[in-house]
């Protein structure tokens, strides 16, 4: 799982941890930004859902559209049941806003349908290009929290025992959407590689120490960390200021992350596009 601010270079990296990984066995790249740029990156048409881009490499992009008929298949109606009976909506209204309106839950759905594609072993390696995690990861306790504001608040729930529809007791949806979420954390903490992306700037490396921060709160922990767009040449007046102005971030990286495997990929003079490009990257990560 690929995590950093965004424009750092994350769908680059995990583009060519993916090409290097689908030389030993079948490999699925994802993409959940809304704005996907891994179609681009390996030059294959947008509309190519899982397009195979090598004989054990596919790309997937997944769209809005994709999270919620993928949620309304998997538990959409059983939460409905839960925050029908608290708001009046009806079951569309509802759908269309926890998976476009509510920041993060699309993420949280793909962690469950990560997990659940990585236990067909169908691949054996996923890589996923996400945003940082800090939403998602909240909202994997939002069963938790629930029941236990139902629990402390018995006259609230006394009007809220059962779901409007099924008739089952909210707190029994709400105990097997907490288990659910339980398993997604579970996978996150005991199963997942997390790799940070930044660039040697002021701002990336200041909100890099947030997400650490964050990731850290839940038990998860980063095993390697690249720094994209770092000058190695000096031909000119404006790239030696470029490569002085890194120096002070690269040493605070270096001094502070000295416990992760640190990667450092050069700034190109072209785009990063299409297998020739994104294999001399692979030679940088995978020395």
């Amino acid at each position: 799982m690929f995590t950093g601010k965004g424009g750092v270079g994350k769908t680059t990296c995990s583009a060519a941890t993916a090409l290097h990984h689908a030389a030993s066995g079948p490999t699925l790249t994802i993409s959940t930004d809304a704005t996907p740029s891994l179609s681009h990156i390996f030059e294959v048409s947008h509309d190519r859902k899982a397009a195979g881009v090598l004989p054990y490499l596919d790309v997937s992009e997944i769209g809005e559209r994709e999270i919620r008929e993928m949620w309304d298949r998997k538990f959409g109606r059983e939460v409905y049941e839960v925050f029908s009976a608290f708001v009046d909506i009806d079951y569309e209204d509802f759908v269309e806003f926890m998976t476009s309106v509510l920041p993060g839950l699309g993420e949280e759905f793909m962690v469950d349908y990560i997990r659940e594609t990585s236990q067909k072993g169908l691949y054996e390696n996923i890589v996923w290009d996400t945003a940082p995690l800090g939403q998602t990861l909240s909202l994997l306790e939002t069963p938790a929290l629930l029941g236990n504001h139902l629990r402390m608040a018995p006259r609230i729930y006394s009007q809220l025992k059962l779901g409007r529809r099924s008739r089952e007791p909210v707190l029994d949806i709400l105990k097997r959407w907490e288990e659910l979420s339980a398993e997604n954390m579970d996978f996150l903490r005991n199963v997942v590689n997390f790799t940070m992306v930044t660039i040697p700037e002021a701002l990336a490396v200041e909100q890099l120490e947030g997400t650490f921060r964050e990731l850290d709160k839940y038990g998860l922990s980063v095993g390697q960390l690249i720094i994209n767009n770092v000058v190695k040449t000096e031909e000119s007046e404006f790239l030696q200021l470029k490569a002085r102005q890194q120096q002070a971030y690269l040493k605070h990286i270096y001094e502070k992350y000295s416990h992760l495997k640190i990667s450092e990929i050069p700034m190109f003079p072209q785009e990063v596009k299409g297998l020739q490009k994104l294999r001399e990257v692979v030679k940088i990560l995978f020395q």
